[in-house]
Protein backbone atom coordinates (compact mmCIF):
# COMPACT_ATOMS: atom_id res chain seq x y z
CA UNK A 1 0.00 0.00 0.00
CA UNK A 2 1.33 3.64 -0.72
CA UNK A 3 1.32 6.39 1.81
CA UNK A 4 -1.42 8.05 0.39
CA UNK A 5 -3.58 5.06 0.89
CA UNK A 6 -2.74 4.87 4.75
CA UNK A 7 -3.72 8.72 5.12
CA UNK A 8 -6.99 8.30 3.16
CA UNK A 9 -7.45 5.57 5.58
CA UNK A 10 -6.44 7.41 8.62
CA UNK A 11 -8.94 10.20 7.60
CA UNK A 12 -11.96 7.80 7.07
CA UNK A 13 -11.11 6.67 10.86
CA UNK A 14 -10.69 9.92 11.86
CA UNK A 15 -14.07 11.16 10.25
CA UNK A 16 -15.62 7.53 11.63
CA UNK A 17 -14.43 8.57 15.26
CA UNK A 18 -15.67 11.73 15.03
CA UNK A 19 -19.29 10.91 14.11
CA UNK A 20 -19.26 8.17 16.64
CA UNK A 21 -17.67 10.75 19.76
CA UNK A 22 -17.66 14.07 19.09
CA UNK A 23 -21.21 15.13 16.81
CA UNK A 24 -23.38 15.45 19.42
CA UNK A 25 -20.99 17.54 21.64
CA UNK A 26 -20.23 19.93 18.36
CA UNK A 27 -23.72 20.53 17.33
CA UNK A 28 -24.39 21.16 21.53
CA UNK A 29 -21.33 24.01 21.62
CA UNK A 30 -21.80 25.17 18.53
CA UNK A 31 -25.98 25.78 19.23
CA UNK A 32 -24.54 27.72 22.28
CA UNK A 33 -22.62 29.69 20.23
CA UNK A 34 -24.93 30.74 17.99
CA UNK A 35 -27.16 31.50 21.25
CA UNK A 36 -24.46 33.82 22.88
CA UNK A 37 -23.60 35.70 19.23
CA UNK A 38 -27.50 35.49 19.13
CA UNK A 39 -27.66 37.65 22.83
CA UNK A 40 -25.22 39.64 21.86
CA UNK A 41 -26.57 41.18 18.67
CA UNK A 42 -29.95 40.83 19.59
CA UNK A 43 -30.16 41.27 23.08
CA UNK A 44 -31.37 38.82 25.88
CA UNK A 45 -33.59 37.23 26.49
CA UNK A 46 -32.95 36.19 22.91
CA UNK A 47 -36.30 35.81 21.46
CA UNK A 48 -37.26 33.08 19.49
CA UNK A 49 -36.94 35.27 15.50
CA UNK A 50 -36.11 33.68 12.35
CA UNK A 51 -32.74 35.67 12.90
CA UNK A 52 -31.99 34.06 16.26
CA UNK A 53 -32.77 30.79 15.02
CA UNK A 54 -30.59 31.20 11.97
CA UNK A 55 -27.59 32.40 14.07
CA UNK A 56 -28.07 28.87 16.01
CA UNK A 57 -28.54 26.75 13.39
CA UNK A 58 -25.28 28.59 11.48
CA UNK A 59 -23.17 28.03 14.87
CA UNK A 60 -24.26 24.22 15.10
CA UNK A 61 -23.06 24.03 11.54
CA UNK A 62 -20.05 25.90 11.87
CA UNK A 63 -19.30 23.93 15.51
CA UNK A 64 -19.78 20.45 13.21
CA UNK A 65 -17.38 20.95 10.28
CA UNK A 66 -14.91 22.48 12.30
CA UNK A 67 -14.72 19.59 14.85
CA UNK A 68 -15.00 17.00 12.27
CA UNK A 69 -12.11 18.77 9.72
CA UNK A 70 -9.89 18.91 13.15
CA UNK A 71 -10.85 14.80 13.60
CA UNK A 72 -10.09 14.49 9.83
CA UNK A 73 -6.75 16.20 9.23
CA UNK A 74 -5.92 14.68 12.59
CA UNK A 75 -6.46 11.10 11.16
CA UNK A 76 -4.51 11.68 8.07
CA UNK A 77 -1.43 13.09 10.26
CA UNK A 78 -2.30 9.94 12.16
CA UNK A 79 -2.46 7.54 8.74
CA UNK A 80 0.53 9.31 7.26
CA UNK A 81 2.31 8.57 10.58
CA UNK A 82 2.02 4.91 10.28
CA UNK A 83 2.82 4.83 6.77
CA UNK A 84 6.27 6.64 7.44
CA UNK A 85 7.43 4.52 10.27
CA UNK A 86 6.09 1.41 8.64
CA UNK A 87 7.70 1.88 5.45
CA UNK A 88 10.87 -0.23 4.82
CA UNK A 89 14.45 1.82 4.82
CA UNK A 90 14.83 3.39 1.68
CA UNK A 91 17.91 2.33 -0.38
CA UNK A 92 19.83 3.95 -2.76
CA UNK A 93 20.79 1.98 -6.07
CA UNK A 94 24.52 0.78 -6.19
CA UNK A 95 26.47 2.52 -8.76
CA UNK A 96 28.92 0.42 -10.83
CA UNK A 97 32.54 0.87 -10.05
CA UNK A 98 34.68 2.54 -13.28
CA UNK A 99 38.12 0.87 -13.62
CA UNK A 100 40.58 2.46 -14.93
Amino acid sequence: MTRKTYTLIGAAIGLATFLAVALLPALLYGGYAGVLLAGGLFGTPVHAAFAVRALVVFGMVMGVIGVGGLFTVAGAAAGAAVAALTAGPVTEPKAEKHEA
